[in-house]
């Protein structure tokens, strides 16, 4: 087995930490399933697709999203509140030929109507020596592009979601 790659990103939603906790501990699978469907994935209840694009070629796989837990962790001495949900993926189709990812997904205040959201994870090539050279050449780049459009997915999700307040 590969030693595990690690993947993070972030990204910005101008909507209160508050709402954005709140949709996400309501219907977290939900929201981060929806983030992931392509349009023609949507019929699909436990599936999500997940695509990158490389030059001008869309790589893409139907994907299991799982939901590991979510816990809160209180701010405390000065430091902000954060909500943590782990959460996984894996190919639905021949999954030993995909990684599995494993992440978690940190929300918290930057300010009273702004909230962060951090996705850190990690996964480590299949089949051996093999998938460690097809990771080497571009196996990583197609990890971190799907892992940043997964974040940029859900954000949009949330802001549909949540929407902004009205002048």
């Amino acid at each position: 087995m590969s030693e595990p790659r690690l993947l993070r990103c972030y990204q910005y939603i101008n909507r209160p930490y508050e709402e954005v906790r709140n949709v996400l501990r309501s219907r977290p699978l939900e929201i981060l399933q929806r983030a992931t469907m392509s349009a023609a994935a949507r019929g699909k209840a436990l599936m999500s697709h997940l695509s990158v694009e490389i030059g001008k070629v869309e790589v893409g796989v139907d994907v299991r999203t799982c939901l590991h837990g979510i816990r809160e962790d209180e701010g405390a001495a000065g430091l902000t509140p954060v909500t943590r949900v782990d959460i996984g993926w894996e190919a639905a189709g021949a999954p030993t030929l995909f990684p599995v990812m494993r992440a978690q997904l940190s929300v918290w205040p930057l300010t009273s109507t702004e909230t962060q959201l951090e996705l850190e994870g990690a996964y480590a090539p299949p089949l051996g020596l093999v998938g460690k050279v097809i990771d080497a050449a571009i196996g990583h780049r197609v990890a971190e592009a799907a892992v940043h459009r997964f974040l940029e997915d859900a954000v949009e999700q949330l802001r549909r979601e949540l929407p902004g307040a009205t002048p």
